[in-house]
C-alpha cells in the first residue's frame, strides 16, 4: 500500500552550448547546463536478468548522451501515477550537480517511493544542488513482481529491489569525485518505501560503509499493520513492509500457478506483458523479504535491538499521515472501521478520538490511524536509533500543502503523506505561496546541511535539536518549533 510518486516534474532548461562531459569507471557521459546546474541523465549503472542479482554496467568506447532519462522499470501505473513501462533494461540514475567548479561536495543519494510505481527522475534535485550545494543522485530500481518476487529455490527472493539499490550506492562510491562529490560523505534519503528500504539498508550486511548518514521521510520501517488498518477486509499483519523468506516465495507460487508455470525457467521466459497482466501482481510483492543474505533479520526487530549501522539520522513523518490513505479507501464507516481494527477497545479509541471533535468520518479515522500506525512507529524507529546515533527528528505540518497526487477527496487532506516533497524538490515556483517557498529554502538548508556535516542546523535557520536533548522540530510555514511529538500524538494512549 506504500504509494508515492513524487511531483513529476521533468528536468528541463536551457542547455549550454558548452555540454559537460565526465568520465565515469565505464566510461565518459555528456550531461547538460541548465541555469546553475549540471545534469546527466540515463546513466546505466548496472544490468541484472529477471530475478537475478545487479552486475555494474560493462565499459563503453566513446562519450555516451546522458541529457535523456533511462526508461523506468516494468509498472502498471495506478490511479495517481500515469506511468507504465515494460522494459526490464531499466538500471539507470541521474545526478544532478552545481554548475560551478567545486570538489569534495556532500553526495545524496535519492530512493523514490510506492515500489510498485515510480522512477528516479521523476523527483527534481535542482534546488539541492544549487542552493544546498549537494552532488544529488536519483535513481531507478526494480519494482513489485520484478523487484520482491520470491520462489522456491531462488537466491535471496524478495530482495531485488534492495540490491539495486545497493548496487547504485556502490556505483557512487566509485563515480562520486568525478562529479565534483565526496564519496566519503554520502547521505542516503528516501520517502515511504523508499525510506523503508533505507531501514533495510541500515540493517542489511551488504550496505555497511555505502552510506555515512540517512534521512527517512514518512518511512514504515517499524510499523505493524492491524486487521482492516489499511483496507477494510486485510487482516492483520506483525509488519506492514517485512515478509518472510518463506511467505514470499509462497506468494511466488501461488502467481507462478496463474501464470501457468511450474518453475523459475518458465517464469523468466515470460512475456513482461504477460506478467504485468495479472491483477495486483506488483502489489503483492512490494514487502521485502528477511531470512536471507541481503536481510539476515526482520529489520524492524534488529532496529528495536540496536544491530544497525550506527549513522546520523534525520526522519520524521507528516501531521495528518493517513488522510491520504482514507481519501483512497473511499467511504468509511467510523464505528464498523474501529470495530474491525480494534475489536472490544473500539469505544475506548471512539472516547479518545470522538467523531463529533472532527466533523468527518474520515478526518477522524485519519486521526486515529495517523497516531496509532504512522506516530507509534516514527518514535519506535528514532527512539531506537537514537539510542547509537545522533537522530533529529521533525514533523512536516503545512496542512496547505499542495497536492501533486490525483486523489479525489470530500475533506481536507491536510498534511498528508509524502505533501513534503513538493518542499525539497519543488518543480515550478509559483506551485508554492511566498510563505511556503521560503518553507521549501528552509527544508533545503537543513537536508543539505545534514547531508555536509551530520547536523541539520545553520546559519539563519531556528535551531533543530537533537532527539533526546530537544522535542521534534515542526516544519510549518512561518512557524517552525520544537514539539512534544508524543503528547500531540496521544502516544501514552497508544503505549
Amino acid at each position: 500500500m506504500k504509494i508515492l510518486l513524487a511531483a513529476a516534474v521533468l528536468l528541463t532548461g536551457s542547455v549550454d552550448a558548452g555540454a559537460p562531459v565526465v568520465t565515469t569507471d565505464a566510461g565518459a557521459v555528456r550531461g547538460k547546463v541548465s541555469g546553475d546546474v549540471r545534469i546527466f541523465s540515463g546513466i546505466r549503472y548496472a544490468t541484472a536478468g529477471r530475478w537475478e542479482a545487479p552486475k555494474p554496467a560493462a565499459p563503453w568506447k566513446g562519450v555516451k548522451d546522458a541529457t535523456k532519462p533511462g526508461s523506468p522499470c516494468p509498472q502498471v501505473g495506478a490511479d495517481y501515477a500515469n506511468v507504465t513501462s515494460e522494459n526490464e533494461d531499466c538500471l539507470f540514475l541521474n545526478v544532478t550537480t552545481p554548475a560551478r567548479p567545486g570538489t569534495k561536495r556532500p553526495v545524496m543519494v535519492w530512493i523514490h517511493g510506492d515500489g510498485a510505481v515510480g522512477a528516479g527522475h521523476f523527483s527534481d534535485p535542482r534546488r539541492l544542488a544549487r542552493e544546498g550545494g549537494a552532488v544529488v543522485v536519483t535513481i531507478n530500481y526494480r519494482l513489485g513482481v520484478f523487484g520482491g518476487f520470491g520462489y522456491p529455490g531462488l537466491r535471496n527472493s524478495g530482495t531485488f529491489g534492495l540490491q539495486d539499490q545497493q548496487e547504485a550506492l556502490r556505483w557512487v562510491r566509485r563515480n562520486a569525485a568525478a562529479f565534483g562529490g565526496d564519496p566519503g560523505n554520502v547521505t542516503v534519503f528516501g520517502v515511504s518505501y523508499g525510506a523503508s528500504a533505507i531501514g533495510g539498508h541500515l540493517t542489511s550486511p551488504g550496505a555497511k560503509g555505502l552510506f555515512h548518514k540517512a534521512a527517512l521521510q514518512s518511512g514504515e520501517a517499524m510499523m505493524d499493520m492491524p486487521a482492516g488498518s489499511i483496507l477494510p477486509g486485510l487482516p492483520a499483519a506483525p509488519y506492514l513492509l517485512w515478509r518472510s523468506t518463506a511467505e514470499v516465495e509462497e506468494t511466488g507460487k501461488a502467481f507462478a500457478a496463474q501464470l501457468g508455470c511450474a518453475d523459475l525457467d518458465c517464469l523468466r521466459k515470460l512475456p513482461v506483458k504477460k506478467i504485468l497482466a495479472v491483477p495486483q501482481i506488483m502489489n503483492a510483492f512490494q514487502g521485502l523479504a528477511y531470512g536471507n543474505e541481503v536481510l539476515p533479520e526482520v529489520p524492524a526487530k534488529a532496529i528495536a535491538a540496536g544491530r544497525f549501522h550506527p549513522v546520523p539520522v534525520l526522519a520524521g513523518a507528516t501531521k495528518d499521515e493517513h488522510r491520504l490513505f482514507a481519501a483512497m479507501r473511499g467511504k468509511i464507516s467510523y464505528p464498523d472501521a474501529l470495530k474491525e481494527t480494534f475489536g472490544e477497545r473500539a469505544g475506548a479509541v471512539a472516547k479518545e478520538y470522538p467523531l463529533e471533535r472532527y466533523g468527518h468520518p474520515a478526518v477522524a479515522w485519519s486521526a486515529v490511524m495517523t497516531d496509532r500506525l504512522w506516530a507509534v512507529a516514527t518514535h519506535a524507529q528514532n527512539t531506537a536509533l537514537a539510542r547509537r546515533a545522533p537522530v533529529y527528528g521533525y514533523e512536516f505540518a503545512d496542512r496547505d500543502a499542495p497536492m501533486f497526487l490525483p486523489v479525489p477527496a470530500d475533506f481536507d487532506l491536510g498534511a498528508y503523506h509524502a505533501g513534503d516533497l513538493p518542499y525539497l524538490f519543488p518543480g515550478k515556483k509559483e506551485k508554492l505561496s511566498p510563505a511556503q517557498w521560503k518553507l521549501s529554502g528552509q527544508m533545503v538548508a537543513y537536508w543539505t546541511n545534514f547531508a555536509r556535516t551530520g547536523d541539520p542546523n545553520g546559519t539563519g535557520l531556528p535551531a533543530w535539536p537533537r532527539l533526546g536533548k530537544g522535542g521534534t522540530l515542526s516544519l510549518e510555514p512561518g512557524k517552525i518549533r520544537p514539539i512534544d511529538y508524543a503528547a500531540e500524538h496521544r502516544l501514552d494512549f497508544w503505549n
